[in-house]
């Protein structure tokens, strides 16, 4: 275990963990995007506030709850066998799959016990985004940048809802899935999507009971588009696996007059193709699906959608009155290590730039 003595650099709560914080390439951009938040939900437990939960109910609209970080890591921030693995393939899942896992941006471990907790999507997202920022303030929201990972690990998750309940699963996607002779032809895809959602659906509701906490989104709120944070200016949400998938089946509900396949309806058509592999030969092959249909479109992303079509999910107190002032980010970064931020994204610039933060 690294010595944290007060000059060497490091985030609260993250004692125990596949990053070294005392090296410099700790802090670059990629890594700090998944290891900030991770610090911030374990200083948000050290202050008893539990980050927004947004979850469907048996109508698949989003209910807005709070939750307690220990159930987002799988244990006590502050445990002694806490132990944080970044950019690691979440091994629970492996049996699900064929080839190996992508990674996801955080995995929580019970070293203990050896036991892997929680499998979780990190997106740090600035609050306003360019759609919103001339709204008024309590009409702010963010952009979510979905990459094929994300949309893979939803997919295994429904499906690992459904693994001693395969011959239901099937029974579900059957009717649709078996009309379906080449995944690839976009006229197919189409015709059947207004189905294929009905099915998602359908599938969705049988198990709302089961859904779990799967993308972590912590918010940092400027000044408008400014690069001037707001003195309240860090909170979090989460989101459940099943309300996640809203964001991309509720934008293809809206498309589905539009003639061509968008990247929401490739999500959808990807996710059931999964499920679909997954009832029939209780594996899937994401590769295979991701690669085939592509639709003439690049897999860069999986979707995008901008803060005036998040805000209806979102929409949160949180959003006007972040719950993390400014003046605490000295808490959670520690020991100089904003003297190793590399300023390449904007939230690291912004830190960095903020006169007074680390005073």
């Amino acid at each position: 275990m690294i010595d944290k003595s007060p000059m060497q650099p490091y985030l609260f709560g993250l004692k125990h963990s596949n990053r070294d914080f005392t090296k410099h390439k700790s802090w670059g951009k990629n890594q700090f995007n998944s290891s900030f938040p991770a610090a911030l939900a374990c200083y948000m437990g050290s202050k008893n506030i539990n980050p927004i939960y947004l979850k469907v109910n048996n109508d698949l609209t989003i209910d807005r709850d709070e939750i307690p970080i220990s159930r987002v890591l799988g244990l006590d921030y502050n445990s002694p066998h806490l132990f944080f693995a970044f950019e690691r393939d979440y091994l629970p899942y492996q049996n699900l799959v064929i080839g190996t896992l992508p990674r996801v941006d955080l995995v929580t471990m019970d070293t203990e016990k050896d036991l892997c907790l929680q499998g979780l999507e990190i997106k740090l997202t600035a609050l306003p985004d360019h759609t919103t920022c001339n709204l008024p303030e309590d009409r702010y929201s963010c952009e979510l940048v979905v990459r094929p990972p994300t949309i893979i690990y939803l997919s295994i998750s429904f499906a690992k809802t459904y693994q001693n309940d395969r011959e239901n699963l099937l029974a579900f996607l059957q009717p649709v899935c078996s009309k379906i002779k080449d995944w690839t032809d976009p006229k197919i895809i189409l015709a059947l999507l207004p189905e294929l959602i009905e099915t998602i659906d359908i599938i969705s509701k049988a198990r709302v009971s089961e859904q779990f906490p799967i993308v972590m989104q912590p918010i940092w709120k400027t000044e408008g588009k400014s690069a001037k944070l707001c003195d309240r200016c860090l909170d979090i949400i989460m989101w459940s696996n099943f309300a996640f998938t809203r964001l991309f089946i509720e934008a293809a509900k809206s498309e589905i007059n539009h003639s061509r396949i968008s990247r929401h309806k490739r999500c959808v058509a990807w996710f059931a193709k999964m499920l679909y592999d997954f009832a029939t030969g209780g594996k899937i092959n994401y590769e295979e699906t991701i690669d085939e249909m592509s639709f003439n479109t690049k897999n860069d992303k999986a979707f995008a959608l901008s803060g005036m079509r998040t805000y209806q999910y979102m929409k949160s107190p949180i959003l006007t009155n972040p719950r993390i002032r400014k003046n605490e980010i000295k808490n959670i970064i520690l020991g100089g290590g904003e003297l190793l931020l590399s300023p390449e994204r904007r939230f690291d610039a912004v830190i960095l730039n903020t006169p007074g933060l680390f005073d």
